[in-house]
């Protein structure tokens, strides 16, 4: 789930609250550093709430795997005093994939992006497992979360009508249109894959 998808102003504050509405596991923000001055600094780092827990661990995971795109490691950064590390109800980190006024940086960015954006999903991945299975719980794939159980209701028809099976849960004071029951994350990432082909917004949850 995208807190935005347009170039519009969203407050950290906002963001925060959509992340939390979500239900989501995991917060991640997506940035280019800057510095007082051109080609001053190179690189990308991690900024999270404190040095600990999955959140320390999917940082360093995340620079790693861009470090082997090509950019310098500077490691994980501290940062309590950011509203959308410090609001967030769910461990979340803050990438700053390069700099946006460095030449090396940018030249990477433009040249390997989708790599960039795999490297970052590989961190995450390496953080939480592939292929294993929900502990006391299953894994399944969420197109929608309403204030309104008809628009739900309607998301969840439409669904149907394409051959998925799923249901509305009840989460006060949203309705959640969830699909699927996997065992495996593998399994439910191939179901998401195939909804967002078909132009959902998604979200894999364990339940």
């Amino acid at each position: 789930m995208y807190t935005r998808q347009d170039d519009i102003y969203q407050s950290p504050s906002e963001k925060a609250r959509i992340a939390n509405a979500s239900g989501a596991d995991y917060f991640v923000s997506f940035h280019r550093n800057s510095s007082p001055s051109p080609n001053q600094y190179s690189g990308v780092e991690t900024l999270v709430y404190d040095d600990s827990g999955i959140k320390a661990a999917m940082a360093r995971n995340v620079n790693a795997r861009l470090e082997g795109v090509g950019f310098r490691n500077l490691g994980v950064k501290e940062r309590p005093d950011l509203t959308v590390l410090r609001r967030t109800n769910m461990p979340a980190i803050l990438i700053e994939a390069g700099f946006i006024n460095t030449e090396q940086d940018n030249r990477l960015f433009d040249e390997r992006f989708q790599d960039i954006a795999q490297a970052i999903a590989d961190g995450i991945m390496d953080t939480i497992g592939r292929g294993q299975p929900a502990p006391g719980g299953v894994y399944r794939v969420q197109i929608g979360l309403y204030r309104n159980f008809s628009n739900a209701q309607y998301a969840l028809n439409e669904a149907l009508a394409q051959g998925y099976d799923g249901e509305i849960v009840y989460e006060d004071p949203f309705y959640a249109v969830q699909l699927g029951s996997f065992s495996t994350l593998d399994e439910a990432v191939q179901l998401e894959n195939q909804l967002r082909q078909r132009g959902y917004d998604t979200l894999v949850i364990k339940k």
